[in-house]
């Protein structure tokens, strides 16, 4: 992966945090690496634990963003997060959501997608 494309998801991730946060979400982990796979972001909203995957894209000439989570990549942010239930074990009910960030005239256009898939 090229240094361009790291720093556009890094740039992607701080701006979708910062969306949370702004919506009252707790991020409680950022880059959470299991041997499975990785979850960009973790945040707690009320009694939920919610586990986010955000994609970033400069455009959207080949497909939103959202699109790129798929059902392979669910499987393994599924798998991930069993990962993380298993060593934090908690209450909370978990959720996943999407984040997708494009750029569009120089500024981040956000969608937040809760609850974007399911077990």
């Amino acid at each position: 992966m090229t240094y361009e494309r790291l720093s556009l998801g890094k740039w992607g991730e701080e701006t979708a945090a910062g969306y949370l946060q702004t919506h009252g979400m707790k991020i409680v982990e950022r880059n959470y690496r299991t041997p499975i796979g990785e979850i960009d972001l973790i945040a707690r909203h009320g009694k939920i634990l919610v586990f986010v995957e955000v994609k970033t894209r400069r455009s959207d000439l080949f497909g939103l963003p959202q699109e790129a989570v798929g059902a392979r990549k669910q499987r393994q942010i599924i798998r991930a997060t069993q990962w993380y239930l298993q060593n934090h074990p908690t209450p909370l009910q978990p959720r996943f959501d999407v984040v997708a960030v494009t750029i569009a005239n120089g500024a981040p256009v956000i969608e937040h997608i809760p609850g974007a898939f399911g077990l």
